[in-house]
């Protein structure tokens, strides 16, 4: 059914009732969001909105990359872009190798099935990721390692979504036209980003009216996803981008008014809250949709191959740095490994898989199965992780956006 209103109204109720519990219980208010969808989808009160690819890409995912981008600051992300594009690229393809393989020859799925898997499954979360992240108060490297990497992982598994799904479907794949594709995905995607970002600080310069600048910013996020998506590249990087630039060079042209900083700071945190209420409490009402109990197998072996496989994707990564002023302490290691939860994306990209792919209802199954597991079981037990680790700092202002 279509998100109307009503259905938004009841989520959101849902979600300040949650989000005050948590508080109160002290656990994180996404679990408490996922917990409040399991128990709505046996009330009168369920939802009936369906959780879609086009639902969680097209309305959810452009406003969640962009105001997480608003919050990297450009110093930071040049000394730590080596790390952050290896765990992006290298790490990926590590995590996507083991989980096909696991599933490939221990639960005998075909060799596209456990590909396709792979790569949906593969990437860290954003939504996820950076909700725990902020509640937690984690600030400094750490913080922007986890979240930089999410969002990077996040625009490679949607490019590698799509080649692995021409290969899956009997398309032609071959050496050539995969670096095409790549590189016109990803040179297409952060150049639609780069040129509406553009266009809005533009015009913003031209206001100090705080409204027109949140308008703005919103055609940012929304506007540069969609321009990517229409040219067929890619627009999480697209998103990811304009919030890059924004954010970056909002305030060293003078494009956003100092009213319409605080504004447009408030404006994206509002955004921020209400998008990861309406996702974790779908997430919650969908799980309980799906038939867990004739594939307890293989969904016991994916849980324990992903964590394998992130493992893989981080400890040999980090040891290539161990001996350089991008060395990643031990504990970071152990916060990066445990904290790659699974969330929306990969849901997404199962959702969206064709009809013809084999053993597709198992894969969205499986997926759903491993996403419960990650918000449930890791998210639940992250911040006593970083608490143990000592990197929960004090409160804190935050920085400011623009």
């Amino acid at each position: 059914m279509e998100l109307n209103i009503e259905n938004v109204e009841i989520l959101l109720l849902v979600a300040a009732v949650v989000a005050m519990a948590a508080r109160r219980l002290k656990i994180p208010y996404t679990i408490g969001l996922f917990l409040a969808g399991i128990g709505l989808a046996f009330s009168s009160l369920t939802p009936e909105i369906n959780l879609t690819k086009e639902l969680i890409f097209t309305i959810f995912l452009p406003p969640l990359i962009y105001e997480a981008a608003l919050y990297i600051r450009w110093k930071e992300l040049r000394r730590d872009a080596p790390v952050i594009l290896a765990f992006a690229t290298a790490g990926i393809l590590f995590s996507v190798g083991i989980t096909a393989l696991g599933m490939r020859f221990i639960v005998n799925w075909s060799w596209e099935s456990a590909i396709l898997f792979g790569v949906l499954i593969a990437a860290t979360d954003p939504v996820s990721v950076i909700a725990t992240f902020k509640e937690a108060g984690v600030h400094g490297r750490l913080r922007l390692l986890v979240e930089a990497e999410s969002l990077f992982n996040d625009g490679t598994a949607a490019v590698a979504f799509v080649i692995a799904l021409a290969f899956a479907t009997g398309g032609q794949v071959t050496l050539f036209g995969t670096l095409q594709t790549l590189a016109t995905m990803v040179l297409g995607g952060v150049l639609c980003g780069a040129l509406v970002a553009g266009g809005v600080l533009l015009l913003a310069g031209r206001t100090e009216d705080h409204l027109i600048e949140i308008t703005l910013t919103t055609i940012a996020a929304y506007g540069s996803f969609l321009l990517a998506e229409h040219f067929h590249t890619s627009g999480v990087l697209a998103s990811l981008t304009a919030g890059l630039i924004t954010g970056n060079m909002g305030s060293l042209f003078n494009s956003i008014s100092e009213k319409g900083r605080g504004a447009v700071e408030s404006f994206w945190e509002y955004v921020a809250f209400v998008v990861n209420s309406l996702i974790f409490i779908l997430i919650g009402v969908r799980e309980t949709r799906q038939d867990f109990m004739n594939l307890l197998f293989p969904i016991s072996v994916a849980i324990i191959i992903v964590v394998i496989g992130r493992a893989v994707a981080i400890y040999p990564i980090s040891a290539l740095f161990s001996r350089s002023a991008l060395q990643i302490k031990k504990t970071h290691q152990h916060i990066l490994f445990w904290g790659g939860l699974r969330g929306a994306l990969a849901l997404a990209l199962a959702l969206g898989l064709p009809p013809e792919i084999p053993q597709r209802e198992e894969i969205v199954t499986v997926a759903f199965g491993v996403v419960g597991f990650s918000v449930l079981i890791q998210g639940m037990t992250i911040i006593p992780l970083l608490r143990k680790f000592n990197e929960i700092a004090a409160p804190s202002a935050e920085t400011k956006l623009i």
